[in-house]
């Protein structure tokens, strides 16, 4: 939540949809509800990717950009085998997304899950 512009962030299971912890400074915001719809982004991408032929890359972050709202998914690649993801909500209008891709770079570097 220190980064600029956060209002919102989740740790997810890919496999359940469940969020492991939540964090928002948003009453109005349900991390835990924007991380279950972020599952489903996951999955849809990693099916595209394999009907492509591209399954052999790796996903670094995925992006989805509101008129207000940036909402950026970071697959954990040292977590379970990959099913684990960072979920976090931006407020467009102050945050930073190449500031806000590098932080959330740098905690999937200290996490220990």
């Amino acid at each position: 939540m220190a980064i600029d512009g956060a209002l919102g962030v989740a740790l997810v299971d890919l496999e359940s949809g469940m969020a492991l912890g939540t964090r928002t400074t948003l009453s109005t915001l349900d991390p835990a509800l924007a991380a279950a719809g972020h599952t489903d982004i996951v999955r849809a991408t990693q099916q595209a990717l394999a009907a492509t032929g591209l399954d052999t890359e790796t996903i670094e972050d995925i992006l989805t950009t509101l008129t207000a709202q940036y909402h950026l998914i970071r697959p954990l690649r040292r977590s379970n085998g990959g099913r684990l993801f960072l979920s976090l909500v931006l407020d467009r209008a102050r945050a930073n997304l190449a500031m806000a891709r590098h932080h959330l770079h740098l905690v999937e570097a200290g996490l220990d899950v």
